[in-house]
């Protein structure tokens, strides 16, 4: 079933979430109408790659042509042409956003489909999409529309007194100019305007200090907007993104984080723009005791506080670096290999200057002595932060190519070797601009998330550990010490960031038991108790008890090899994954002969394994199971392949297929069977020929439950007529030449 077949049939409350994803950056009428097309293609690897992403997106277009022509609906057909224009407006000149925006969709549709298989959300899921938070944000909506009001309100009260000044100054002017041929006649009146004049000036002096009191509230009100909320709100969007980085859910709101920043801003340069006006007002009329110059020193530098940190805090890091070979994977640079990062401006200001320099800095203040090896950024740091066309107008700049390089040391030696291993070792990047806005000057700066450099991709495992633990467990932007001393997580966390790691690389995540038998791999006896602490050591550092390698290696190479060879059996729920030697026996020695079950190895590092049940005739039960398949197997044969076609020798009897039934009781064809590749090879003129997966078993191991030795590659037929024809003879004297 497609992915897009499985979303529709969720309950309403999950629709509602995948309702939020689109809009018009990614119109659902889109995915609705190319899902099949959207679904077959690789958008993470587009998304950083300009020439595929321009590939895809033309031939985005084209289906879209097609679609539109076929449909009936003269509306729908409108409205299709409607969004294909707006695509091409979007990403005609960008179209790697494009890929972007749908693999972020299809990766959320994936994360949204795993939660539905849970029982229940995780901790953290929890913490992130509770009703709290969305009343916050309308309380947040509504306390900025409040401001925007009070500070329009504002401007039209400062346009009244300033009508009034004239009218007064306009009347004062008249009443000198009689002063200097004054007669007794019209002292009477001179008198009476006099007073006229005093009372506007009274009424002047009331107006004055009321618009200043208004300034004063609304000014406080900002300032209490800011600390309470805003800032709490940015914070929030920060967590989110680290959450997101390690495969939670989809980040979001920095749009709306960008509205609020903007609007605040707008209302203080505004209020600052009315106070100025104020202040050009005294110049024409001041008297004794006027609240203007007395108050307007303190209130404006209120003001520039205000705007300071507002535009300090509003300088994000929007995308944390990540190499574009491993999209999944942020927060991990190798050396070499570009990286790319972007940078956002959430204040939109019409009266910014535009030619806005960013910088990147490398391990910026690092401590001496903090970390053995250090870096430097070998192509360009600097560039000019730009006007998105494509989006809603915000003000980013994107580093595309940026490079590592490790520094070279005096006589070969790094000098401080610490106890911590490469991928312990943290570090950060900076970004550094200078922002100049209506006289003000003011210095941003920025950090990325703590990275982990590495110099050889089989570093990478030990890296992506090291940035799940941190992004789990902290929400510091730049404790690079981190690693010292990790503190532990319990194991409903950890446990739900793993779930995370197969519905991120493998499509679909964990259920419950399959999260209870990693516990009881790692855990042990205190599997049972969610609030268990696990240790970084336990995690990815002490070898499981008789293996050479870690619990994370080893669940790392189950991802690579899901990833890689298994996706499709995997999505079909057909593997049962983690489940013990012991627990698979209890489960199939009471089912149908032939029965068999998917599960990883747990002695090799990325390998799976399948293993069936028999009853002689005597009714004794047997288990037999296959040696694992690994990546190099499996790059030869599909795994469902290797399911149809398997067979077993034993003891001289014609070869037969021993899987009859996929745990709990569905005939092996009914579950596999749209898996299979069909394909014949074209060899013409020559016969087509195909790999065939066989095993022996040997008369002496028939009363074990040993593993059953399967050739590497698989047998072609033509092998296996070869040894068909000798079956007659002693099998255990023969020997084939890709046994191992």
């Amino acid at each position: 079933m497609s992915q897009w077949k499985q979303i529709q049939q969720l309950e309403i409350r999950l629709l509602e979430h995948v309702d939020y994803l689109y809009d018009d950056n990614f119109p659902m009428d889109i995915r609705q109408g190319l899902s099949s097309w959207i679904e077959s293609q690789d958008w993470d690897i587009a998304a950083n790659d300009e020439s595929m992403a321009a590939a895809l997106f033309t031939d985005l277009l084209s289906q879209l042509d097609k679609v539109r022509s076929q449909e009936q609906n003269f509306l729908q057909r409108h409205n299709m042409k409607i969004i294909q224009q707006q695509l091409q407006v979007k990403y005609t000149t960008n179209p790697a956003v494009m890929a972007r925006v749908i693999s972020t969709c299809l990766r959320e549709e994936r994360r949204i489909l795993s939660s539905a298989c849970m029982q229940e959300q995780g901790p953290l899921e929890k913490s992130l999409q509770n009703s709290v938070a969305f009343e916050r944000q309308k309380n947040m909506d509504n306390r900025v529309g409040i401001i925007r009001a009070s500070v329009q309100l504002m401007d039209q009260a400062v346009k009244y007194i300033e009508d009034m000044q004239d009218d007064f100054d306009f009347r004062y002017k008249t009443l000198q100019s009689r002063e200097s041929t004054d007669t007794r006649q019209n002292s009477d009146l001179m008198k009476q305007e006099v007073t006229r004049l005093q009372e506007m000036l009274n009424r002047l002096d009331f107006k004055r200090k009321e618009i200043l009191s208004k300034m004063d509230v609304v000014i406080k009100e900002i300032e209490d907007l800011m600390t309470s909320q805003l800032n709490p709100e940015l914070q929030d969007w920060k967590r989110r993104q680290q959450i997101a980085a390690i495969g939670g859910p989809l980040l979001t709101g920095l749009d709306q984080l960008q509205s609020w920043f903007t609007l605040i801003a707008q209302s203080l340069f505004q209020i600052k723009r009315q106070l100025d006006k104020l202040v050009e007002l005294v110049v024409k009329v001041t008297y004794e005791s006027d609240p203007i110059p007395l108050q307007k020193p303190q209130m404006e530098e209120r003001i520039k506080y205000l705007i300071y940190h507002l535009i300090k805090s509003s300088f994000v890091v929007e995308k944390q670096p990540c190499m574009p070979t491993h999209p999944q994977k942020p927060l991990i640079i190798k050396t070499g290999v570009q990286f790319t990062t972007k940078v956002r401006l959430l204040v939109k200001l019409p009266e910014v200057d535009y030619q806005l320099k960013v910088k990147t800095i490398f391990d910026k203040d690092l401590p001496s002595g903090r970390v053995s090896r250090q870096f430097f950024i070998l192509t360009n740091n600097t560039k000019v932060m730009d006007i998105e066309d494509y989006s809603n107008g915000c003000l980013s700049v994107e580093f595309r190519h940026l490079q590592l390089k490790e520094k070279k040391y005096i006589n070969g030696t790094k000098g401080n070797e610490g106890l911590l291993s490469v991928t312990e070792e943290l570090h950060s990047l900076s970004f550094e601009a200078c922002f100049t806005v209506q006289g003000l000057t003011i210095d941003l700066e920025t950090c990325s998330l703590p990275l982990v450099v590495i110099s050889n991709v089989s570093q990478l495992p030990g890296g992506w550990a090291s940035v799940m633990w941190y992004n789990l467990l902290t929400d510091e932007p730049r404790n690079l010490a981190f690693f010292g001393n990790p503190p532990r997580a319990t194991w409903s966390q950890l446990s739900e960031v793993l779930s995370w790691q197969f519905s991120t690389f493998a499509g679909q995540g964990l259920n419950k038991e399959q999260l209870n038998m990693l516990g009881e791999k790692l855990l042990g006896q205190h599997a049972s108790c969610s609030d268990y602490q696990v240790s970084w050591s336990k995690l990815s550092k002490e070898n499981i008890p008789g293996k050479p390698f870690s619990f994370w290696m080893w669940l790392d190479s189950i991802l690579e090899l899901i990833k890689k060879h298994l996706l499709p059996v995997w999505n079909e729920n057909y593997i049962m994954g983690f489940v013990s030697k012991e627990m698979e026996r209890t489960l199939l020695k009471d089912r149908e002969p032939g029965t068999f079950l998917l599960r990883f190895s747990e002695s090799h590092l990325g390998g799976i394994t399948f293993t069936w049940v028999e009853h002689n005739d005597n009714g004794d039960v047997k288990f037999n199971s296959v040696e694992p398949y690994t990546k190099n197997r499996l790059s030869a044969l599909p795994f469902a392949d290797i399911i149809r076609d398997y067979k077993v020798i034993s003891d001289g009897v014609v070869p037969e297929t021993p899987l009859k039934f996929l745990y709990p009781d569905i005939p092996k064809n009914d579950a596999f069977g749209r898996l299979y590749n069909s394909q014949p090879s074209k060899v013409y003129p020559y016969i087509p020929s195909s790999l065939i997966p066989i095993s022996e078993l040997r008369s002496h191991a028939i009363t074990t439950p040993s593993s059953c030795q399967s050739p590497e590659p698989p047998m072609t037929p033509g092998e296996f007529d070869m040894l068909n024809e000798q079956l007659c003879f002693d099998i255990d004297t023969m020997s084939s030449p890709y046994s191992e």
